[in-house]
Parts: structure tokens; sequence; C-alpha cells
């Protein structure tokens, strides 16, 4: 699924008129989550769980964080974007061992795929380039959970809404490549299922230092 997202948002942004300027951006980072409530169902009647969660986000483990963006410039200042970020969530075990699991985690990716307005500041710094964007679009994450009633939960699921926030600074290389670093905030709300008739609902709040290249053509 991750690799059809990537390639259709490649295809997509070749697509566009030849005048158009194209960046495509692809990045690392370290990504931290906010403390969030996890409510609903467990799994085979075990009844209903509110608790608050302390998620781990793991960047450097495999798989690891990263994202990609292709930036349509419609002129030196704003532009138009695709953008699909791998974030990770996984439950500490202080919260499993109270709700009967040994496995909740969006390990295989919490993934965000938005549509961004983007806005940026040519010229302004020589070859730096400040830059920021917002978007919205859809959490799909991988659900990994297997609760102590036999209930084992994998695979994607399409679970709500998206948005994200974020600011940076290029620095030219080149006349087609750069190197960025930037923050980025992203924001979902999660409701999905477990097997056994179980539930989850749950927002994903991620933080994250991210850097990078990018190439224009």
């Amino acid at each position: 699924m991750q690799r059809l997202i990537l390639t259709t948002a490649l295809v997509s942004s070749l697509a566009l008129p030849a005048a158009a300027e194209m960046e495509y951006s692809f990045y690392l980072g370290w990504q931290t989550l906010p403390h969030s409530r996890i409510k609903g169902d467990l799994p085979n009647g075990g009844g209903r769980y509110n608790e608050l969660v302390g998620w781990d986000g793991k960047p450097f483990s495999m798989p690891p964080y990263y994202g990609a963006r292709a930036t349509w410039w419609r002129n030196e200042n704003f532009g138009l974007a695709i953008e699909y970020t791998h974030t990770k969530a996984y439950m500490p075990a202080s919260v499993r061992n109270k709700l009967g699991f040994s496995r909740f985690e969006f390990s295989d990716g919490h993934n965000v795929l938005t549509a961004n307005l983007m806005r940026r500041w040519q010229n302004r710094w020589d070859t730096l380039t400040p830059y920021a964007g917002v978007g919205l679009g859809i959490a799909f994450p991988h659900v990994d959970a297997t609760h102590n009633s036999g209930s084992r939960t994998l695979g994607f699921q399409t679970t709500g809404p998206a948005a994200r926030v974020l600011a940076g600074v290029s620095y030219d290389l080149n006349d087609r490549y750069s190197l960025f670093g930037e923050y980025q905030f992203t924001y979902s709300t999660n409701e999905g299922k477990l097997n056994g008739g179980g539930t989850f609902n749950t927002d994903i709040k991620t933080n994250a230092l991210n850097f990078g290249i990018s190439a224009k053509f």
C-alpha cells in the first residue's frame, strides 16, 4: 500500500503541465508523540476501556520513520503538494498489560497522506529558502494488536481524518538539488476495529524534526 501511494503521487505530479516547477523531497527524522487517551471495547467481550497512553515513536528502529513530498510550485511563492509520512506509535507495556494486550502498535506505519498548500520565500537569505505548509488528508495505520483473549488483528485500516503543519528552511546545493530541515506536526483521529468484536478510538499527534534532500525538475 505504501508503494502504491508513493507511485500514485509521482505519476500524478508528472502528469501536471510541463511549465510547472516540480520538487520531490524525501526525509528521515526524529519523531515523538504526546500522550493521548485510547478507548473502546476489548475483544471477545472483555468490556469497555479508557486509558491514557504515552505512545512511543521509536523513529530509528525498523521500519524507520520517513516521509516523501511532491510539490508543484505554481509560481515563485505558492505551491500544491501531496505528502506521505510513515510515523509509528507503540503502546507501552504498562498499559498493554493492564488491558490484556501482548502487542498494540502501529509499527508498520501510522501512515498519514495529505494534500498541502505550500508557501516559500525565495531569495530571502541568498541560498537559504524558508517555507511553510498546511495539509488535510487521511490516516491509514497498520494495526498490529494481540489480546490475551485470543484476538489477533493485523492489517491496514482507514481510521479517520488527518492534518499537518510544517515549517522549515532549504539550502540550495545547485540549481537542481537542495538540503532541508523542518519541524512538522501531524494530528489524526483514529477509529478502528479489533478482531473479536473489539474497537479502538484515539487521537495520534506527532512532533518531528525532519532532515532530507529535494530535487527540482
